[in-house]
């Protein structure tokens, strides 16, 4: 049996931003200060601050499928995060690809609405999500608006509401689901854990700030860090979430765009 690389090398699927918040640059920043060896594979690019997106340019999807086929000729994956996706052709390139050559985890954040309320993805690419890229996940990390476009219906707003949603959300069909509850109105953060027919709360501080941008791209590649490194999921989740509320703590010392700012990936070394 071949040893674990101390070092796990880590991918990103997702599209581009260049305030450096999320997307692509939010989970290479974050893989990197995670200790995984970060790759990515860009899908779209856009024209987006901290204050809101102005234009989305799709990457085109043979382009897309030579970067993944390239990288994944020479470079062991250890684990895959996937972003934003716009069409359907594109998911399923993804799925083909990662199909043939699967790595141990792959996490999918469903990405279909920036933090400023901009919609990134159409009604096709929402279906092409849902039908095939969830399936394919061994981990889905939607938020309650991105729960409520998934399945077609109101954004719960309560816990309780929140696990009258696990049911139809397991039905999807990825391994395990996420269901992320900073959305409520509530004084803390609590996150949902599907499993199977299980759920069980893994509970979160509610930061006060207003530096929110990208904390969901943030937070799922967390996750993937640390699960090529080798945490079980509910350890994974639980590290991730704690390195976050940090990251949001300090990002008071960053001093990024006039409008929802960074997290701070790097607060333990900067």
């Amino acid at each position: 049996m071949t040893q674990r690389r101390l070092i796990p090398n880590v991918l990103t699927i997702a599209g581009s931003d260049p305030s450096g918040g999320a997307g692509i640059q939010a989970d290479l920043k974050t893989f990197s200060a995670l200790g995984a060896y970060a790759t990515s594979v860009i899908t779209a690019l856009t024209a987006q601050n901290t204050q809101g997106v102005r234009g989305v340019h799709p990457v085109p999807v043979e382009f897309i499928r030579l970067q993944l086929e390239t990288l994944l000729d020479d470079v062991t994956i250890d684990a895959i995060k996937i972003g934003m996706v716009a069409s359907r052709e594109v998911a399923e390139t993804i799925r083909d690809l990662l199909e043939a050559r699967r790595p141990r985890w792959i996490v999918l954040d469903p990405v279909m609405v920036a933090k400023s309320g901009d919609v990134l993805v159409d009604a096709a690419g929402i279906a092409a999500v849902r039908e095939v890229l969830v399936p394919l996940a061994d981990l889905i990390t939607p938020n309650l608006p991105e729960a409520a476009v998934l399945l077609g219906g109101p954004m719960p707003a309560t816990r309780d509401e929140m696990l009258a949603m696990a049911p139809s959300l397991a039905a999807l069909g990825a391994g395990s689901v996420l269901l992320k509850g900073g959305h409520l109105t509530t004084t803390s953060c609590p996150d949902l854990l599907i499993e199977d027919s299980r759920t069980s709360w893994i509970e979160g501080t509610r930061v006060n700030t207003s530096n929110l941008h990208g904390t969901g791209c943030t937070l799922s590649s967390a996750i993937t860090a640390h699960l090529a490194r080798g945490d079980t999921p509910i350890n994974a989740i639980t590290a991730a979430k704690h390195w976050l509320e940090t990251a949001l703590e300090k990002s008071r010392q960053l001093d990024v765009g006039h409008g929802q700012g960074p997290v701070h990936h790097f607060h333990r070394w900067w």
